[in-house]
């Protein structure tokens, strides 16, 4: 399926009841996972964070598409962050990565039936741009700019953390998304 028809699909599938009620509660899910499902391995400072708030998107991605599964990934950052503040501010920088999370994963994973391929290239993309990138730069505007701390060196940090958690993301993408495509054709 071309890139392009992808999000128009999507957006269509938004009209049916059961989309809206399953996307509904993937961001539940996505809200309760972000608020209970978070542990920090002590390695590089506590700076590894273990998280599974990425498959609610990724389920939402595989099922429905970018379209769905930025929706899941945005609101439930938004929806997490004021049910559950984390002493801080709200900063719209970390929605944007939940957007583009749901995007990147939906438009390599929708209607390819979580083939590991797929999985990996989305999940490299995402980790490389979102995650490292994105995520880096975010933290150093935040933590960073003005001190002594330089912007590659949280690029590293956020590089060595993404590829501690590799490999584990995508297994549990690709077992998740296995499952929630048997569920979605009964």
């Amino acid at each position: 399926m071309k890139i392009l028809k992808k999000f128009p699909d999507s957006l269509f599938e938004l009209k049916s009841t059961y989309t809206l009620a399953a996307v509904g509660m993937l961001l539940a899910l996505r809200v309760i996972v972000g608020y209970l499902a978070n542990s920090t391995l002590p390695i590089f400072n506590n700076t590894v964070k273990i998280s599974i708030n990425f498959l609610p998107i990724a389920v939402a991605a595989l099922l429905f598409g970018p379209v769905s599964a930025a929706l899941v990934g945005g609101l439930g950052d938004v929806i997490s962050f004021f049910l559950n503040p984390t002493g801080g501010a709200y900063f719209p920088g970390f929605t944007l990565n939940g957007i583009l999370t749901g995007l990147i994963l939906g438009i390599f994973l929708y209607k390819n039936n979580c083939r590991p391929l797929p999985v990996i290239i989305s999940w490299t993309i995402n980790a490389l741009f979102v995650e490292v990138f994105l995520s880096g730069y975010w933290l150093y505007f935040i933590y960073g700019a003005g001190h002594s701390d330089s912007f590659l060196a949280f690029l590293w940090i956020r590089a060595i953390s993404e590829a501690i958690k590799f490999v584990p993301t995508v297994l549990l993408i690709i077992a998740v998304g296995k499952a929630a495509g048997k569920i979605k054709l009964r």
